[in-house]
């Protein structure tokens, strides 16, 4: 056994005495037992025992056990749980703290069965959680435990953990439970499982938290080919940030203005989106997932495009006769919208066609009024008492659909004047006969000649 004393007289605050153990290898369950005293005249404190576990020659982290004053000589136990191939070193500290008194360790043994006060640990595993999650790690042991003791996630470099839950199982077997919550890189590191009991204090292996980022691809997906109701793009999701592997892909997509959107699994690199709405811009982005609860990482950055337009899914219906005159024609028809014109880009034409001086005419022109709930386009200097076919064609940059023609006459109209040069007159004893030509311009049916 080793053994250490420290008288404090005439030692100022925060100086350190050290006693180091030889580094043990365990192959099975053991126990470290020691005596210790830390007493003054005064009964202030001088100073304070601390006990470390350095594990694999690596830090020495914080201590696992201490004490401030005893009223006589005590004993402790450490029940350590670093297995094979690990080795550990168990370093004795005192820190003084001004005031006279003394502090001693002695009887330092190491046992080759288990602690009778303090529980041991079984080896701890691992935990690999995705960043944002609660790690929860499980700290079974043997041995068993009350109210009174304090238990605890030690962590090297990183903040400590509290106690989640506790299951007894027996009076020989418990498991403690506990959680890193919304684990980021920062909390990535190593953690033991700690009991501090009446008679000592328990210790487990160092065990790593693993964190990892979910993945998010770098660059934005590519566009292969573009239709009026579907999009083709490569995912283009190779380079991510954050870590892999990736087991899902999916692709998100949603449209520019309003808050409709979709996400569709995909599992191949290239993917087609369909039934989507022509002439319409939509923000595509794809989402990794990697392995574990919370694996999926936020969209990459998007790729803004636009449907084509679709042809029109008809011309428009219902065209009707509001107003005829004998020069001008009102037409009406049913107001149609986006879903009749499948294109946000579009014109309405009026065609119309009549026969004048034994010719055919065939005119066009644009309707501005497309956007009215009661739509309506009038046709000027058209001939009197005339037959004209008229229809409209609704195009886009797609294609063109045209109503049903409807055949209308213009209204009869005052006739022109009787040309004067063809007026001839013959004479007779008691009358005149007059002829003459038909007006150029009749404009209906000539109902009276007045002489």
């Amino acid at each position: 056994g080793s053994f250490m004393l420290v008288n404090t007289s005439g030692r100022f605050a925060g100086q350190k005495a050290h006693l180091l153990m030889p580094h043990l290898k365990e192959n099975d369950t053991h126990c470290i037992d020691f005596h210790y005293y830390v007493s003054s005249k005064s009964g202030a404190s001088p100073g304070t025992l601390n006990v470390y576990v350095k594990v694999n020659d690596g830090p020495v982290g914080n201590p696992v056990w201490n004490a401030s004053i005893t009223a006589s000589w005590s004993r402790a136990e450490l029940a350590i749980s670093t297995f094979w191939p690990n080795f550990y070193q168990v370093v004795f500290e005192v820190v003084t703290s001004g005031h006279p008194g003394y502090v001693a360790i002695d009887e330092v043994k190491v046992l080759g069965h288990p602690c009778t006060k303090t529980p041991h640990f079984l080896r701890l595993q691992s935990v690999e959680v995705n960043a944002g999650q609660f790690a929860t790690f499980q700290c079974t042991a043997n041995g068993g435990t009350d109210s009174s003791d304090r238990l605890w996630l030690q962590g090297i470099y990183v903040r400590d953990a509290p106690l989640k839950d506790i299951k007894v199982f027996n009076a020989r077997r418990f498991v403690a439970l506990f959680s890193v919550v919304n684990a980021t890189k920062r909390d990535a590191g190593n953690y033991r499982c700690m009991i501090r009991t009446e008679g000592g204090v328990g210790v487990s292996n160092y065990a790593e938290l693993i964190v990892k980022e979910p993945p998010v691809p770098i660059a934005p997906p590519q566009l292969s080919s573009v239709g009026a109701t579907y999009l083709w793009i490569q995912l283009n999701a190779n380079s991510i940030n954050g870590d892999g592997p990736i087991i899902q892909r999916e692709v998100e997509y949603r449209t520019s203005s309003g808050s409709w959107y979709d996400i569709q699994p995909v599992d191949s690199t290239s993917y087609k989106i369909g039934h989507l709405d022509p002439d319409t811009e939509y923000e595509i982005s794809v989402l990794l997932t990697r392995p574990g609860e919370g694996g999926t990482g936020s969209p990459g950055p998007a790729l803004k495009t636009r449907t084509k337009c679709a042809d029109p899914m008809r011309g428009p219906r219902r065209l009707e006769v509001v107003e005829i005159k004998s020069r001008q024609i009102t037409v009406c028809w049913e107001p149609f919208g986006y879903n009749v014109t499948r294109c946000h880009r579009y014109n309405l034409t009026v065609h119309y066609r009549y026969q004048a001086g034994g010719q055919e005419q065939v005119r066009e022109e644009v309707s501005w009024d497309t956007e009215s709930s009661h739509p309506q386009h009038t046709i000027t200097n058209l001939s009197p008492y005339t037959n004209v076919s008229i229809k409209l064609v609704l195009m886009n940059p797609e294609g063109r659909k045209e109503s049903q023609e409807l055949v209308v006459q213009t209204d009869e109209d005052v006739p022109s004047a009787v040309p004067l040069e063809s007026i001839q007159g013959s004479t007779f004893e008691e009358k005149i006969f007059l002829q003459w030509r038909e007006p150029a311009q009749t404009y209906g049916v000539i109902t009276l000649y007045e002489v």
